[in-house]
């Protein structure tokens, strides 16, 4: 069954749950940490290694350092994994059944997204600081100076993304620990 309801997709076969609204709702509490991931890593990527013509090989433009385009394409590759991992945990999330296993995928969430918060701001530090001390005479054209820009500016947005994804699961383990209050207090097989 595949219909569009009020512009949401809902898709219902039976071996993957089912897309609704209330899984499009819980997909917004990921605010664009795809989308940053994939700038970071895909401008560096695209745009971070440029070739000399004095040189045969090419080379990082944040100061000639590999190590920081390669730190800046693991993160954003790792990260956007990390997404849509946590993406396919949000789609079945309303089908975990026990209030014990919600509280550890919760827990997971607010761990995991502390710590991208921290290499995000870890990784913004790094390329920053080559950007700030490579040399004009390294990319006297000025190649890819756009790109190398965008990565360093979306990782800073990253920051601030992962931190509210962050924010945003314990504000949901918050709800949980009160339903759970809620169903120990008053038993569902207490009712008449």
């Amino acid at each position: 069954m595949l219909t569009l309801e009020f512009g949401i997709l809902e898709f219902d076969p039976s071996w993957i749950g089912s897309w609704t609204q209330r899984s499009w709702v819980s997909w917004k509490s990921r605010p664009g940490c795809e989308l940053f991931s994939i700038v970071v890593f895909g401008s560096i990527v695209n745009e971070g290694y440029l070739n000399s013509a004095s040189e045969g090989e090419e080379f990082c433009i944040y100061n000639r350092n590999p190590n920081a385009c390669s730190y800046g394409v693991a993160v954003g590759v790792l990260a956007f994994l990390t997404c849509l991992l946590y993406l396919a945990l949000d789609v079945y999330f309303p089908q975990i059944s026990s209030v014990k296993d919600r509280k550890k995928a919760v827990l997971s969430d607010i761990g995991v997204s502390a710590f991208w918060a921290f290499l995000w701001f870890v990784g913004f530090c790094y390329l920053a600081n080559q950007w700030q001390v490579s040399k004009p005479k390294d990319n006297p054209l000025n190649e890819g100076t756009d790109a190398a820009r965008a990565a360093i500016a979306f990782s800073f947005f990253s920051i601030f993304t992962w931190s509210l994804t962050a924010a945003l699961a314990v504000r949901r383990f918050k709800d949980l620990s009160f339903q759970e209050e809620y169903s120990t207090l008053f038993p569902a097989s207490a009712q008449p």
